[in-house]
């Protein structure tokens, strides 16, 4: 009897974290990619709760110049922030209920694509309800002696670190992105220019023998 009644507190347990940890403040990121065509423009929204926090990052990796216009509007239509013409940035702001809009604007290229990559992080989305109603399912003052707090406490800790070495992986990967294309780009244009180097080389060699042949030629003649 006293194992099973160990085995049935240990389930009360557990049921009770999972419904403790639903109720504490979140925290959300997801990473996107992709291609903004030349003379185009892509906007993107995000529902936000009030007192909430957005943060969004992004890189141009690609393309020409490697640089875009990025903008964030709130709900009522304000332009937040705006960045002309920028490879990357970083954006972070207290938020109110309503949608907000953030657009990349590629119109002032009429011929090169980019590939851009951001991240968006969201803190302190909670969930619909009484934060604190969980309390009320705890039963006794002490479980298995320890507490509820130090435990939930430790788990958003763990989650929070693996949010962010998944976030910073996500910018190495955006960065090495970046600087394999500038090295792929760089790699063709220094092809590219020895090849011209080599043809031009080759051409002027040609012109100074055909030259020293002409010269050596005529001296021949005014001898005879």
């Amino acid at each position: 009897m006293g194992l099973l009644f160990s085995f049935l507190l240990l389930l009360s347990f557990l049921s009770d974290l999972v419904q403790v940890s639903l109720s504490f403040p979140q925290s959300f990121d997801s990473d996107f990619t992709f291609t903004l065509p030349a003379g185009r423009k892509e906007c993107f929204y995000q529902t936000m709760k009030k007192d909430a926090t957005l943060e969004i990052e992004y890189q141009v990796i690609d393309g020409a110049g490697l640089d875009v216009d990025f903008y964030i509007a709130s709900p009522n239509g304000n332009i937040l922030y705006f960045d002309q013409r920028k490879s990357d940035g970083v954006h972070s702001i207290e938020t109110e209920n309503g949608d907000y809009m953030f657009c990349f604007d590629n119109s002032f290229s009429s011929i090169s694509e980019k590939i851009v990559f951001f991240e968006l992080i969201l803190d302190n989305m909670e969930p619909e309800g009484d934060p604190n109603s969980w309390k009320d399912l705890l039963q006794g003052g002490e479980l298995l002696d320890m507490k509820l707090e130090d435990i939930l406490e430790s788990i958003n800790s763990v989650k929070g670190r693996l949010s962010k070495s998944n976030q910073i992986q996500g910018l190495l990967r955006a960065f090495e992105a970046r600087d394999r294309n500038l090295q792929e780009g760089n790699y063709d244009r220094v092809n590219f220019w020895s090849v011209v180097n080599l043809a031009v080389m080759l051409i002027v060699s040609g012109l100074q023998v055909y030259m020293l042949k002409n010269l050596f030629n005529d001296k021949r003649r005014s001898r005879t």
